[in-house]
């Protein structure tokens, strides 16, 4: 990245570059516009490089994930109050996309200053996506880049099919100026897998996946035995 950008600025057509990139962006801030007004609270759609993708229905395994992962991870935030968890229909705006991530969380110092009819929101501090044929490309290249050039600090790929975890993790680059990139940290099928952004969060892996795993965890979770967490 460092070397494509530095190739830029030294060429003399630098100015021209500049004049096509904003007319390009003027014209996605008016569909963006557009967007906003037309997009309606019962459609999952996001505003994607200058294009409104609207998302068909998603098969059960994709729901059976989602709903095991946000499950746990909104009862362990809920228990220590470390902020908020968001399902899906919360519009991730960013400085050229808006996106509605599967599942995401904010630490309460942001989650703190949301309001009752707000309706778009910050780049969270760690975000899920639920693979399936038709998001795969995206969720591996444009929301990989864009997640990581926005900060957001812990990015989980799940395979709903394979039964597997990918956890990236936020680094940047060592000299300025620098520039954030997701590193992969581990993929996983079984075993346990910890959160670097939601604090003390560890669960099983299979947790995700199978529910009687997830309805284990979860007691475990609730009685307060057994489980990783925050310590008193």
């Amino acid at each position: 990245m460092e070397a494509f950008l530095e190739e830029i600025v030294r060429s003399p057509r630098l100015t021209l570059y500049q004049r096509y990139i904003d007319a390009v962006l003027s014209d996605e801030q008016k569909k963006r516009e557009q967007f906003y007004e037309e997009v309606r609270e019962d459609q999952k759609a996001e505003f994607i490089n200058g294009e409104v993708i609207v998302h068909s229905p998603v098969k059960i395994e994709h729901n059976i994930v989602g709903k095991l992962l946000l499950k746990i991870l909104d009862t362990y935030v809920q228990i220590n109050g470390l902020g908020f968890v968001g399902y899906e229909k919360m519009l991730i705006s960013l400085t050229r996309n808006d996106y509605e991530p599967d599942i995401c969380f904010w630490k309460k110092e942001k989650a703190s200053l949301f309001t009752p009819r707000q309706t778009r929101f910050p780049a969270p501090d760690f975000i899920a996506e639920i693979l399936s044929e038709r998001t795969e490309k995206i969720d591996r290249s444009i929301k990989y880049d864009d997640y990581a050039a926005h900060g957001v600090g812990e990015y989980w790929i799940i395979d709903p099919v394979g039964e597997t975890i990918e956890k990236y993790v936020l680094k940047s680059s060592g000299t300025p100026p620098t520039y954030p990139y997701y590193e992969l940290a581990l993929k996983v099928r079984t075993g346990e897998i910890n959160s670097d952004v939601v604090a003390g969060f560890e669960i099983p892996v299979r947790a995700v996946f199978d529910e009687n795993e997830n309805l284990a965890a979860l007691r475990k979770m609730l009685s307060g035995s057994g489980f990783s967490g925050l310590k008193d």
